[in-house]
């Protein structure tokens, strides 16, 4: 991509849209387009039309979606169908009708099945039943990715999709019912260092294994598929390592310095056993994450506080 092509990064003010507009601009991109949602609704296929119409557009960055942790998706989940739907729908058509070069769209490992093979490969996306909590989620994105691979087949522009592993940091939702598992976890131990509380409890066994990636270095690896992928069938981007619940709460609580005791519950739910990615197609494009868990956990902490995140 050359560095004066204009490039339209939707969702820009998200934790992913966010990083990849930071990772554009370090990189010497200098014609970044951006719109907030009250200055261009992506819901509204007209406004998305007339958008693209205006802008000689050379590249998209969809990262713009309606996101949430368990509560939210199994809570709104006509909503974050819906929604996901209508902002895939239009921005890919209206890039498709203008002729943009090239469109990455982003999606979510939960498109797979709940419980499909570990490593998960790209393959086995609709070999099974998706996960009930998230389910109008996972379908949105699964279409998403259907439309670029069918745009691709059948007028050959040139949309890509990556499927990114459980994401952390700056720019992060830490809200107390919504958050994902990191914000929701550095929340919590934050809180209970602020009040003096003598301990914490975290549900399931901790045994549970996950794969988290920094953001900072989704973005660069989302540049590099720009650069370099263009194939129809998606790409997952994780770090294709794992780590217990029971090793993460440990780095989250020494990362924000609580000196309590932590209790798992071994009554509430564990969910899945094992969750990660197969990134092998990834790393043979010379990948590789930069950022450790633990460095990764520190940054994230520090933007949180220098940002006042867990104030509302």
């Amino acid at each position: 991509m050359e560095k004066d092509a204009v490039i339209y990064v939707a969702g820009h003010r998200g934790l992913v849209g966010s990083a990849i507009e930071r990772r554009l601009r370090s990189d010497g991109y200098t014609r970044i387009l951006t719109r907030t949602h009250s200055e261009l609704d992506l819901i509204d296929q007209t406004s998305v039309r007339n958008f693209f119409r205006e802008n000689k557009i050379d590249a998209v960055y969809l990262s713009a979606a309606r996101v949430g942790g368990i509560y939210a998706n199994s809570t709104y989940i006509a909503d974050f169908l819906y929604e996901n739907l209508m902002i895939a729908s239009n921005v890919i058509k209206a890039a498709a009708d203008t002729k943009v070069s090239k469109l990455l769209f982003l999606g979510s490992t939960c498109i797979y099945p709940r419980d499909c093979p570990q490593p998960i490969k790209e393959d086995y996306l609709l070999t099974g039943p998706l996960e009930k909590s998230n389910e109008g989620y996972a379908i949105a994105k699964i279409a998403g990715l259907k439309l670029c691979e069918f745009f691709k087949r059948q007028y050959g522009r040139n949309f890509i999709s990556a499927m990114p592993t459980n994401l952390y940091g700056p720019g992060d939702n830490y809200h107390p019912v919504n958050s994902h598992v990191i914000p929701g976890l550095l929340r919590r131990f934050h809180e209970a260092k602020l009040s003096g509380a003598s301990t914490i409890t975290a549900w399931g066994t901790g045994l549970p294994k996950r794969e988290f990636l920094h953001v900072d270095d989704l973005a660069r690896a989302l540049v590099l598929l720009m650069d370099q992928y263009n194939d129809a069938e998606t790409i997952n981007v994780g770090t294709g390592d794992e780590v217990t619940i029971a090793d993460l709460v440990s780095l989250i609580k020494d990362t924000v310095g609580y000196e309590g005791e932590v209790v798992f519950d071994s009554s509430k739910p564990d969910g899945t056993p094992r969750k990660v990615c197969d990134v092998t197609k990834l790393k043979a494009l010379g990948w590789q994450p930069t950022l450790t868990l633990g460095d990764g956990l520190k940054n994230a902490y520090e933007w949180a506080l220098e940002n006042k995140a867990f104030d509302s």
